[in-house]
C-alpha cells in the first residue's frame, strides 16, 4: 500500500510566489537522497524563506535528467519559473548546486499543483 508522505522544502520569495500564483509548476532540484524519496501523489510544503508563509502542493509527476540543460530544454520557461521577457539559463542553478553534485546525482523536475495556502 502506498502511503502519501509530506516533504518540506524552502524557497526564496520569487519562486514561492510563482508557485502560489500557479505559474511555476516545475520545481527544479538536485536528485539527491532527499529528493529521490519523493513519489507521485506525495505532498510538498514549500516554506517562503522571507515570510515563513507555507503553501502545500501535490506531486503530479517526477522528471529525471542528467543535467539542468536537459531539464530546461524539456519544459516551457514559464513552467520552470521564468517570466515571458526572461531568457532561461541553466547556469542559474549553479548558485544552488555544484557541478560535481549534478554529475553524481542528476537533477529532477518535480511537477506540482497547488493544493492549499496554509498560512
Amino acid at each position: 500500500m502506498n502511503t502519501v508522505k509530506t516533504h518540506q522544502m524552502n524557497l526564496q520569495n520569487e519562486p514561492f510566489e510563482l508557485i502560489k500564483n500557479k505559474t511555476k509548476t516545475i520545481e527544479m532540484r538536485l536528485y539527491d537522497e532527499k529528493r529521490s524519496k519523493i513519489k507521485i501523489g506525495d505532498i510538498i510544503e514549500f516554506n517562503n524563506d522571507n515570510s515563513n508563509q507555507i503553501i502545500k502542493t501535490k506531486v503530479k509527476e517526477i522528471h529525471k535528467f542528467s543535467s539542468f540543460d536537459e531539464l530546461y530544454n524539456s519544459f516551457d520557461k514559464i513552467k520552470i519559473g521564468y517570466k515571458e521577457n526572461e531568457i532561461p539559463n541553466p547556469n542559474h542553478m549553479s548558485q544552488y548546486y555544484k557541478q560535481d553534485e549534478i554529475n553524481k546525482y542528476g537533477v529532477v523536475g518535480i511537477e506540482i499543483e497547488l493544493i492549499d495556502n496554509i498560512q
